[in-house]
């Protein structure tokens, strides 16, 4: 896939990570987190927030760096200074854009794949389950998924239905439209350049939980020159607990965004990282989800004029 960023935005290479220290009695422990190059410690329950890529013109989607070790804080750490900008003037100009990517996504199709991986005892790969979608729209304007081929499958421990698989896709893309804000407490974390790009990052955390309708509850980075969600991590929740689909256990989402038509920053890769616990042993599981290929639909004609 293209990518269409800003020219202030630079190509993919290695960026200085910063630790940064957030408390949330709701945030889930991170597992196996990949691509880390933020690492946020909780004092109370440890999530760990990874790094934002750059988005220029970068061919083909987002390809994680190595996995490695991750180290997590306690304690709280010095304040940064105040931003450039009043923190409610950055939420306020990035909770529009998000209305509007929210309103214009539906505007343009895309090639949807899923790879879930499952890791023997032994760490290596046991098998995995792949399938891929495009997004189409139907006569009369609305818009479903469909399957370019059947899915492979050559899971070795999981036992799941496609539904589950696709039901993982089926989060809240814009979690923090203006429509949500009063829902939300939003804490200015501090700044990171990754790649030429500066960032504000957001802690976002539910004011309460509901029942019928979840919450994001997680990490926002912002880029400080445009006001855009550019990068995206955390979780879904309700006064039940953390949103899980079918079988599948994956709750902690990575997600990265690219820029479409210079104008809307459109999710593209994400990530998470679980375990399955079994009869006798646990079973290590990645979904990988990618968006590609995004192209505006065409226009829906008018109906034609009837004679009289």
């Amino acid at each position: 896939m293209g990518y269409t960023g800003r020219s202030s935005r630079a190509a993919q290479s290695q960026a200085h990570g910063i630790q940064t220290n957030m408390l949330s009695t709701r945030a889930g422990a991170a597992r196996n987190t990949f691509a880390a190059r933020i690492i946020c410690g909780l004092a109370l329950t440890g999530i760990c927030v990874l790094g934002l890529p750059a988005q220029e013109n970068a061919p083909g989607p987002l390809t994680p760096p190595p996995e490695h070790n991750v180290k997590r804080i306690v304690g709280t750490p010095e304040p940064e200074a105040p931003p450039a900008l009043p923190p409610a003037q950055i939420i306020k100009g990035f909770s529009q854009k998000e209305d509007l990517y929210l309103a214009t996504r539906p505007q343009y199709s895309y090639r949807k794949t899923i790879r879930l991986q499952e890791f023997g005892p032994d760490g290596k790969p046991s098998g995995e389950y792949n399938a891929t979608y495009d997004a189409v729209r139907s006569s009369d304007g609305k818009i479903y998924e469909k399957a370019i081929s059947a899915p492979e499958s050559t899971l070795t421990y999981l036992q799941f239905e496609p539904e589950d698989a696709q039901g993982v896709t089926r989060v809240p893309a814009f979690p923090v439209t203006t429509a949500q804000l009063a829902k939300y407490d939003l804490q200015y974390l501090g700044t990171e350049t990754v790649d030429e790009v500066d960032c504000y990052i957001f802690q976002v955390r539910p004011k309460s939980l509901e029942r019928q309708h979840a919450l994001f509850d997680g990490v926002l980075w912002v880029d400080q020159k445009y006001l855009e969600v550019v990068k995206t991590y955390g979780k879904w929740i309700t006064d039940l607990g953390e949103m899980h689909t079918g079988s599948l256990p994956f709750s902690m989402f990575e997600t990265y965004r690219e820029n479409v038509d210079g104008k809307y920053w459109f999710p593209n890769y994400s990530r998470s990282d679980d375990t399955v616990k079994l009869k006798d042993h646990s079973v290590s599981v990645r979904v990988t989800i990618k968006w590609s290929n995004f192209k505006p639909f065409p226009a829906v004609a008018a109906p034609a004029a009837s004679a009289h």
